[in-house]
């Protein structure tokens, strides 16, 4: 039996008897996210040596490179802590065990991550969850410079997360002030969002954003729950773009939302979370 060959014309810009240019490729964008939170992707484990983390990194990284991706994302913010060097917000538990402390020896991974990526052919983008200030997965105090102790007045206590009200203007503020902060202060070449924006529903329960929604209203605001939730999705979007674009127009923006827009739509989708009423 022969083997089947596909045969890739080597004059595909020969038409009509001409030489003419070929379009141009487009460049696809071939990524892989790097998950920290809970240590599900790296660092492996919460009390590797600096020198063990560089070696994890560079093993993803040359991994990459060996699977001819171009980018990856590498989440910097799991829930209001830091996988860089921050005054902002506190060094991650997920990198040194306990929230707020620094590397030791100091390093910082960020930097470190965005030279060896570009040294390798290979894009940079951060990713970071804008409102999520808390996840189960933390097993020591939180530093008191995490939001919870400078701010309690926006962070909610939802299931078994700390969230912080997308309604509130200083949570969007201080989301959009970390965003700005990384994307100044670091070569990144794109910034992500996952597709986590109000929380996913808990059983039973009712995310507590009745106190700003009731702001909103006092001040002549008259839009439903719901769209009122979504209003403040779409103003945060908006200013992320245009933070980012303000400090360096060539850095790209991306959001990977949740799989299902709404159930019914298509007519295959029977089941699943609401995206558009719930997240």
């Amino acid at each position: 039996m022969f083997p089947i060959l596909c045969l890739v014309p080597l004059f595909a810009g020969f038409v009509g008897g001409q030489d003419a240019d070929p379009p141009a490729i487009p460049r696809e964008f071939r990524a892989a996210w790097v998950a920290t939170v809970d240590n599900i992707d790296w660092p492996s484990s919460r009390t590797l040596t600096p020198d063990q983390q560089r070696s994890e990194m560079i093993h993803i990284l040359d991994t990459a490179v060996s699977l001819r991706l171009n980018a990856i994302i590498f989440q910097v913010r799991p829930a209001c802590d830091a996988l860089y060097d921050s005054k902002l917000e506190p060094w991650s538990e997920y990198l040194t065990g306990r929230q707020g402390r620094a590397p030791s020896p100091y390093y910082d991974p960020l930097e470190f991550a965005v030279r060896e990526a570009h040294a390798r052919g290979i894009e940079l983008h951060c990713w970071f969850n804008p409102y999520r200030a808390g996840h189960p997965a933390q097993r020591g105090p939180y530093a008191l410079s995490h939001i919870r102790y400078r701010h309690p007045e926006i962070v909610k206590n939802y299931g078994r997360y700390l969230w912080l009200d997308p309604g509130e203007p200083l949570v969007q503020k201080h989301s959009l002030d970390v965003i700005r902060d990384v994307v100044r202060r670091y070569d990144i070449d794109g910034v992500h969002i996952d597709d986590y924006f109000y929380p996913y529903p808990e059983d039973g329960q009712e995310f507590q954003d009745q106190a700003s929604y009731k702001r909103y209203q006092n001040g002549g605001g008259d839009l439903g729950l719901h769209d009122w939730r979504r209003q403040n999705v779409d103003h945060f979007v908006e200013s992320a773009y245009k933070t980012i674009k303000s400090e360096k127009p060539w850095v790209k923006f991306g959001i990977s939302p949740f799989g299902i827009y709404r159930p019914g739509i298509p007519e295959t989708i029977k089941a699943g979370v609401d995206q558009y009423d719930e997240l």
